[in-house]
């Protein structure tokens, strides 16, 4: 991997603040920001960015293998096709990934997201046991192998291995497509155990993802929680909540009470939590998950290509909710067209535009930035939140000559890069705790990685 000094001169960055003009950026051979000067002049021999410069965004919803099945499934297979029946292929998929097919299709996806401009990702890790169900020799086979390929890409990475119990609301039996996820709770903290010092000794963090409400039983769910928090009183916990009506309609059918309405009444949420999609919710539940602070977990893409619903932005923010943006699925892995969709979700169906702008921010672009950044960030556990001293160096700089941005003003320029870029890139160089890993909009590992996973994923095929 290149190694880069460890301060850069940008004419234009977007900090937390707003944009700022002849920002000069330092930091530690940890690679955290030191010193932040604006309106600066640029020493000599530092390098300069010719576009402007933006704060890596963290991806805070991530099923690795599962972009090794991406346009699989875009066949009608059945009279009215869901994500139930999606979920169905998937799990026939899943069945067949050795650690080596999962490591070969998540280093080609990390490398993916690290030039998309994601410099941090939540992998919401569920494939835990060999193909007949058996756990591997190594416990932590598969997780070993996602943190290898972030370690290989310099992917910031936060893992959730994903508790996995049953198969519906009530405890019921796991189907046969459920056989590679079950852990009882005892054999999770064991695992969590195991990988802690793994991952801190490269600066990864390790959470929780109880899988959903339907997946684990109340009980599991708080003795898991507990044991996290004795291994780590800070450590993220992720949930799937609300995703689909049917969810919804199931966990009336068990509790009388809504999924995220159960979650709030039974468990003290707060922000170390993200609600992963919570599309289909109440007003008064809007207003209460706002108000704990956690983060809406939002993968705009991906619940368009389930059909999933939509989920109001302008309420959860009225109440001060907190948000952030993953791929999810990875049939798509773009950021900015992750922001376009969230955006064009609320214009179709609010029948407005520039729905996202606010009076801080009025560029739609900029104000989508700031808040990703921030809740994707708070959902990583990681100090990744921007350009500001203390947090991580994670960038992207824009490509200033790339046709949908050049001789725009600055904020235009964001504007374009999220919404008119045509499938294009306009990212030129992206780093990762101070170090360069994609230079000229390439990763070094470009071409061996999608060799591999191209290979993985006709082999798996072929099955």
């Amino acid at each position: 991997m290149k190694t880069t000094p460890q301060s850069l001169f940008a004419s234009h960055a977007l900090l937390p603040t707003g944009w700022a003009r002849d920002v000069l950026l330092q930091w530690d051979a940890q690679g955290r920001y030191t010193q932040i000067q604006v309106n600066a002049s640029a020493p000599a021999g530092v390098p300069h960015t010719s576009g402007p410069l933006l704060p890596g965004m963290p991806n805070l919803h991530s099923h690795a293998f599962q972009r090794g099945f991406a346009g699989l499934s875009e066949f009608r297979a059945q009279s009215q096709d869901s994500f139930w029946s999606w979920r169905t292929l998937m799990y026939r998929f899943a069945a067949k990934l050795s650690p080596q097919h999962l490591e070969a299709i998540a280093t080609w996806l990390y490398l993916e997201m690290l030039e998309a401009g994601y410099t941090s990702v939540c992998e919401f890790h569920y494939l835990h046991h060999d193909r007949d169900g058996t756990p591997y020799a190594n416990d932590a086979e598969l997780s070993l192998a996602l943190l290898r390929a972030a370690q290989a890409t310099g992917m910031g990475i936060t893992l959730l291995p994903v508790l996995y119990q049953s198969g519906g609301f009530g405890g019921k039996a796991p189907t046969e497509g459920q056989k590679r996820f079950l852990r009882s709770t005892n054999s999770m903290l064991r695992l969590l155990e195991q990988l802690q010092p793994v991952c801190a000794a490269q600066n990864a963090m390790l959470g929780l993802a109880p899988h959903s409400l339907r997946a684990v039983a109340p009980q599991a769910l708080q003795d898991a929680i507990q044991g996290l928090h004795a291994l780590n009183a800070q450590a993220p916990v992720h949930i799937h909540i609300a995703e689909q009506m049917a969810e919804v309609e199931g966990c009336l059918a068990w509790s009388g009470q809504r999924p995220v309405e159960w979650l709030l009444n039974h468990l003290p949420v707060d922000h170390r939590w993200c609600l992963v999609h919570a599309t289909h919710m109440t007003p008064d539940e809007y207003q209460r998950a706002a108000a704990t602070q956690a983060v809406a977990g939002l993968c705009p893409l991906t619940e368009a290509n389930l059909g999933d619903g939509i989920f109001d932005l302008p309420l959860w923010e009225q109440g001060g909710g907190i948000w952030g943006i993953g791929s999810d699925s990875h049939i798509g892995v773009n950021a900015a067209e992750e922001l376009m969709a969230l955006e064009y979700s609320q214009r179709l169906q609010l029948q407005q535009r520039n729905v996202a702008a606010s009076a801080a921010y009025p560029h739609v672009a900029t104000h989508l930035m700031q808040r990703a950044v921030q809740g994707g960030a708070q959902a990583t556990g990681r100090a990744v939140a921007g350009i500001a001293l203390g947090q991580q160096a994670d960038l992207v700089a824009l490509q200033e000559d790339h046709f949908a941005l050049e001789g725009l003003p600055v904020a235009e320029q964001l504007d374009a890069h999220v919404f008119a870029s045509s499938r294009t890139s306009a990212i030129d160089s992206v780093w990762v705790a101070g170090q360069q890993v994609v230079a000229q909009g390439r990763h070094a590992l470009h071409l061996s990685a999608r060799q591999a996973f191209v290979s993985a994923r006709r082999a798996l095929i072929s099955e």
